[in-house]
């Protein structure tokens, strides 16, 4: 492969790597931020969906004659009635993309608890809401199957599918002098951004306008016209701000489909919002997860073998793969290696993303497992990851782009006092008599670009606008791209529009897998310079110009003025220069190519290093996560400010991980029975420890211009696992399955290892 031409680095920067408050926060301090369910319509209505209250048979009969009857109906829809709705059509990658393909209520057979049967519309959401609950539903019930036990069971392919392969495994690891077999589990877990699912639909004369809490727009347009049964261009997306979506509102649910549905049927607009039992149910979760991990080594420490198998749960109709050993094979140096993995069936709504797919929960069993190799070894688990690093990407054979994870094992060990570990379990104690525990974990996360597209222009009145059909889903992409502009302009943040999600706007990617930044900046960087390039020209063919003469490299913009190089004090205002032209706006354009698809010759991912400390009080049953020491290798840091913000929050999300988090099925039912906010625990303020974050300033310009690489999933890759590493270090309970419990924990009886 022809070695890759390098972008011009942008390496000096008044306004880039500055910590830069958000634009958009004034409009959300003040509720001036509209989303999705914000938006009101004359004649607007409300939808509430009818859910099966079992998980596996068929719907025998739907009474709604009473419903029908009660304030305020319009209308109970039903799998005979709702009309047309279609099934996307086969297609790879992040084009069409769902995880749940199946349009609702197409057919009577129920396959999870939860799932749409029919749908109420009327005049209030208590109305609907009422008219759902009043509608009567018989079943022929049929076996359900939640089990939690994955590895071992029947599969939904013949085999285990191979992911990775290099060496030989077995016999690697049956001459391993040292060996660790083990299997870790993850539960299911459930996104709880506070911002519920919603959609508003407007439908007239054949074209639907979504508003929409969604991750993708561009994607679910395309997938909505699909489903809805009409060409791309009459359907618009908008989705201008979100309330959190963690991956969960990254592909179209049914409701979205339902909501565009009875809109269409009654041409009135029908907003649906899905209720908190519901994100249990019919939006996704992280599913629940087996992972065996056969770890080989020689006596000195060096990795001979690694084995990785993993199995997931799925839905009945959907194969959503978690994808868990996507960093397996790349993070240790090893010859012998082998990665497979296995879909479970079970009557559970269809999975998805949550923040990290698939290298979280897959580096929470491999770092786990290095670990309790290193107490195996009698080798300080920092020196045992030190000893195995890679040169390359041993996985594919190529360099990395960047790749500093040495130092960031060695930074976190001096910030976090690793030296001063004494490795005994239950030997060390604060201050207040507290037993601590100390535990580290590596972490990776790769990194990627997308296709994007964006338009800047640069107006009369000395501001500028920046558009793409991109989304700010909360990590500060207003104002990355506000930044940009102003850093090739000279104009103040404050005179920067940024236009996002809206589907009218050029085409932009997806905000999920920390892709965004790395993708869209390097469109927005060069429409810019084009939107730049317009105006300059203009300067020079404007009747009456005083650069008339000059040539385009003689010119500058700085600060918002036009003005020569060589004679700086010889200046127009950027307005001034329009209007002596006689044009609105200087406009520029421009699209970037992504990375994805093998289209690179280099391994792109970005690392890190998890130093956690707890403290626990045996007298009185308390586990506590005193401290976090996390240091990032992710290229620059366009916002220092928002890319803390992005690791703190994914180091809380991690704590919950480890501590807290797990939706509860009820075997007798299926029924996911802790679906609110008081039985499913998240971590809030009171969980979270001191967390120290230090970002390597080590900018990627292999990946683009600006060096720049997601910071968003990356900070709770290695969290579990740097704190169950601690939790054994405090107790002599090793937690293989999370979340970890008390109960577990009281039954360690001193410092013989105790397996929970």
């Amino acid at each position: 492969m022809a070695q890759e031409k390098a972008p011009q680095p942008i390496t000096n920067s008044k306004v880039l790597g500055i910590a830069t408050p958000r634009i958009d926060g004034p409009l959300k301090t003040t509720g001036k931020a509209m989303y999705s369910s914000d938006h009101n319509f004359p004649g607007l209505v409300y939808a509430w969906p009818v859910t099966a209250t079992i998980s596996s048979g068929t719907v025998t009969g739907i009474d709604s004659g009473a419903a029908k009857r009660m304030p305020g109906v319009l209308a109970v829809y039903t799998h005979e009635d709702i009309g047309a709705l279609y099934r996307t059509p086969p297609a790879s990658g992040l084009v069409l993309k769902q995880d749940e393909r199946r349009p609702p209520l197409e057919d009577t057979t129920v396959r999870y608890y939860g799932q749409y049967i029919a749908v109420a519309v009327a005049q209030t959401m208590e109305q609907a809401r009422a008219a759902a609950e009043a509608v009567k539903v018989t079943y022929k019930k049929a076996k359900h199957d939640t089990d939690e036990t994955l590895l071992g069971t029947p599969l939904s392919t013949a085999a285990m599918k191979p992911e990775s392969h290099r060496g030989d495994t077995s016999i690697g690891f049956a001459k391993s002098p040292v060996k660790h077999d083990a299997v870790y589990k993850t539960p299911s877990e459930t996104h709880n951004p506070i911002e519920l699912h919603a959609s508003v639909a407007v439908y007239k004369d054949g074209k639907f306008t979504l508003y929409e809490t969604s991750q993708a727009v561009v994607n679910h347009r395309d997938v909505m016209a699909a489903v809805l049964g009409v060409p791309q261009e009459n359907v618009q997306v908008i989705t201008r701000f979100l309330g959190s979506g963690f991956g969960g509102k990254l592909w179209p649910w049914p409701h979205s489909a339902l909501a565009g549905a009875c809109s269409r049927n009654l041409n009135r607009p029908v907003k649906l919002v899905v209720s908190r039992s519901m994100m249990f149910q019919s939006v996704g979760h992280r599913p629940a997860i087996d992972q065996q991990i056969q770890l080989g080594a020689e006596t000195n420490g060096k990795l001979t073998t690694i084995v990785h198998n993993y199995v997931n749960h799925t839905s009945m109709l959907d194969d959503y793969e978690e994808s868990c050993g996507e960093a397996t094979a790349l993070m240790y140096s090893c010859p012998n290696v082998s990665v497979t993995s296995g879909l479970a069936r079970r009557n559970i709504g269809t999975p998805t993303a949550m923040r990290g797919p698939g290298a979280v929960p897959g580096l929470y069993a491999l770092e786990s497992a290095m670990d309790e190799l290193a107490v195996k070894l009698k080798i300080d688990p920092v020196q045992l990851r030190l000893m195995n690093e890679p040169q390359k990407d041993e996985s594919s054979g190529k360099p990395f782009s960047s790749r500093h994870l040495v130092e960031c094992l060695t930074v976190g060990s001096e910030k976090f006092g690793w030296s001063k570990r004494n490795p005994a379990v239950g030997s060390m104690k604060n201050a207040e008599g507290m037993t601590l525990g100390w535990g580290v974990a590596a972490c990776s996360w790769g990194a990627m670009r997308t296709n994007a597209s964006a338009t800047v222009e640069l107006l009369t009145d000395g501001t500028a606008r920046v558009t793409c059909a991109t989304q700010d889903i909360g990590g500060g992409t207003y104002t990355i791209f506000a930044q940009l502009v102003s850093h090739e302009t000279g104009i103040p943040l404050n005179k920067v529009e940024v236009v996002l999600g809206d589907t009218r706007l050029p085409e932009g990617p997806v905000s999920g897998g920390s892709w965004t930044t790395a993708t869209v900046t390097p469109a927005v960087l060069e429409a810019t310079q084009n939107a730049v390039k317009t105006l300059l020209e203009a300067a020079l063919k404007a009747p009456g110009s005083p650069f008339a003469g000059k040539k385009m490299e003689d010119l500058e913009l700085a600060d918002g003025m036009v003005r020569l190089k060589e004679q700086p004090s010889k200046k127009l205002s950027q307005g001034d220069v329009l209007r002596m032209a006689n044009v609105k706006a200087a406009s520029g354009t421009a699209k970037s190519e992504g990375t994805m698809g093998g289209k690179t010759d280099y391994s792109f991912h970005s690392f890190g290093a998890q130093f956690a400390e707890v403290t626990w009080q045996p007298e009185i049953a308390r586990l506590r996560v005193s401290r976090i020491v996390t240091v990032i290798d992710a290229g620059r840091m366009l916002n220092p400010r928002a890319a803390q913000n992005q690791i703190e929050g994914a180091v809380v999300m991690g704590i919950g991980m480890a501590m807290l988090e797990n939706t509860e099925y009820d075997q007798r039912t299926g029924a996911p029975i802790n679906s609110n906010l008081a039985d499913y625990i998240v971590a809030v303020n009171a969980d979270c420890p001191k967390i120290d974050v230090t970002f390597l300033d080590y900018p990627d310009y292999k990946l683009n211009a600006l060096g720049a690489r997601g910071v968003g999933e990356i900070g709770m890759a290695g969290v579990a696992a740097a704190i169950t590493g601690a939790v054994y270090h405090a107790t002599g309970v090793r937690v293989r399955k999370l979340p970890i419990r008390i109960e577990d924990l009281l039954e360690a009886s001193g410092p013989k290892m105790h397996v929970a």
